[in-house]
């Protein structure tokens, strides 16, 4: 029987500057979604990348005196490295400058065009570069972009639209049947209200040069979300690997960040619809990270880079455990450096560290054994030979996985390191340092072998380190795994 997929995906980023904690959020939940289906046993496709076209490429590249591909070329890198730094095992790292991804561009445009979906307008609006986006009046906070803070521009442009307004009532449809095809489920009502008034897309620019010329008119360039939404479709073989793309498309996961969801909820069913394409199961749209409560921007000044991020501990695991703790995915958390610091000591090295080290200097010493001592009855074994570990018996694994389908890794993560202070408790109670009793040490180190394959997906240096001591024939006191701040 073929296994189970899953194919899960982050945006790709615009590599305009190094990547800071609101990018390493998203591609670290990315790749604890990806980890926890390999637990499952099934066949997983973690896409990440770069999108690499668009006016706002252009103008930076303009500011450093380069063209947009060398620009492009020489911060790609950096993602490239701050993902290998977090730990991040992605299968693709697409880039929409690669020529598999015009390719895909190109099809799926003249597809539409060919079903009558693009006709070709005139286009006046306010633009923000920032988001490359048009606003309407209302939209807007005091003539400024609602998320950059800058002045909208005032653009007029022979343009190419596709027929957004024409799948209005499919969109409604779409989110009535699949109730989990937005999630969190409140976002949905933002979405439906944002619809009533849904205009045709301009999908073309004359202004800028910088991205993928239209098959059927190339003096205009593709707007910058036609192309990077396609980036999905091509990092699982569209029009390349016909057998990887049907064993992995649908996609069973888009992760995006709030001001980006519009793009992913009504542009992209709409492309593919237009396209006779399936539409992907799920998109997540998770909020913003902030720092001192203003969200961490470039253009704004706020930025915690990758480097600085992982400084803050010196542990990447430390990291990837405290952005999933701090706050439930799908709502806004605030980045405090104290609080990061506070996870790390508390959690991390005196809960978690503290078992670790006791147990493991435990068995050094005193050895395990999977029987009850001689002399006890079956009846009163609380170990395997008398049933199951009584301590395993405490974890609710079952209601674990459940929050984990459910992207409730905070809570999970609770669950987890509510059995780390039974398992502590448990020591202290037993006082196998007393009593000798190699079976204790046994069911403790079971639950700590346990504890590091849930823990994986998470902290996966330091589960692996877990995991091979405690599955070490002779045990020794582990190394200090996490260090006090």
């Amino acid at each position: 029987m073929a296994r189970k997929k899953f194919y899960v995906t982050t945006p790709i980023y615009y590599p305009n500057d190094i990547p800071h904690v609101g990018h390493a959020y998203t591609t670290i939940v990315g790749d604890v979604i990806a980890r926890g289906h390999k637990l499952k046993g099934e066949d997983v496709f973690y896409l990440t990348g770069t999108d690499e076209h668009g006016k706002k490429i252009e103008t930076a590249a303009k500011k450093k005196t380069k063209n947009p591909k060398e620009f492009v070329d020489e911060l790609v890198p950096e993602f490239k490295n701050a993902w290998k730094k977090l730990n991040i095992d992605y299968d693709r790292f697409i880039r929409t400058t690669e020529k598999d991804h015009e390719k895909v561009v190109l099809k799926i445009l003249q597809k539409v065009f060919d079903k009558g979906d693009i006709y070709l307008g005139e286009y006046e609006g306010l633009y923000c570069t920032g988001c490359e986006a048009y606003y309407t009046e209302r939209d807007l906070v005091d003539g400024c972009c609602p998320i950059h803070k800058t002045k909208a521009e005032k653009l007029k442009e022979k343009s190419y639209f596709f027929k957004l307004s024409k799948y209005k009532k499919k969109l409604l449809k779409l989110y009535k049947d699949n109730p989990n095809f937005i999630l969190p489920k409140f976002r949905v009502k933002e979405i439906i209200n944002r619809l009533e008034d849904l205009q045709d897309l301009s999908i073309s620019r004359t202004s800028f040069n910088w991205g993928i010329k239209l098959p059927f008119d190339n003096k205009h360039i593709s707007y910058v979300w036609f192309d990077a939404l396609l980036n999905y479709l091509t990092g699982v073989g569209y029009l390349k690997d016909d057998k990887k793309f049907s064993k992995f498309w649908p996609a069973d996961l888009h992760i995006v960040a709030k001001d980006i969801m519009w793009f992913h909820v009504v542009i992209w069913p709409t492309m593919l619809m237009s396209a006779g394409i399936k539409l992907p199961k799920t998109i997540f749209v998770h909020g913003y990270w902030t720092f001192n409560k203003k969200k961490i921007s470039k253009s704004r000044g706020k930025v915690i880079n990758v480097n600085e991020l992982i400084s803050i501990t010196g542990n990447v695991d430390s990291i990837r455990y405290f952005l999933l703790r701090e706050t439930p995915f799908g709502d806004d958390g605030d980045f405090s450096e104290q609080a990061l610091i506070d996870r790390h000591n508390n959690e991390l090295a005196n809960k978690l560290g503290n078992l670790v080290s006791r147990v493991s200097g435990l068995i050094e010493k005193f050895g395990i054994s999977k029987s009850a001592p001689k002399g006890v009855p079956l009846d009163m074994q609380d170990g395997v030979f008398g049933g199951k570990n009584k301590l395993l018996k405490k974890l609710n694994e079952a209601k674990i996985e459940k929050l984990f389908e459910n992207y409730e890794f905070d809570k999970v993560l609770n669950e987890i390191f509510s059995f780390i202070d039974i398992c502590n408790e448990y020591v202290q109670n037993k006082k196998p340092w007393e009593t000798r009793d190699k079976k204790v040490l046994y069911e403790l180190k079971e639950s700590i072998l346990k504890i590091a394959d849930l823990l994986w997906p998470f902290i996966p240096e330091s589960a692996e380190k877990i995991k091979k001591q405690f599955s070490a024939t002779k045990i020794k006191k582990s190394e200090i795994l996490f260090k006090k701040i």
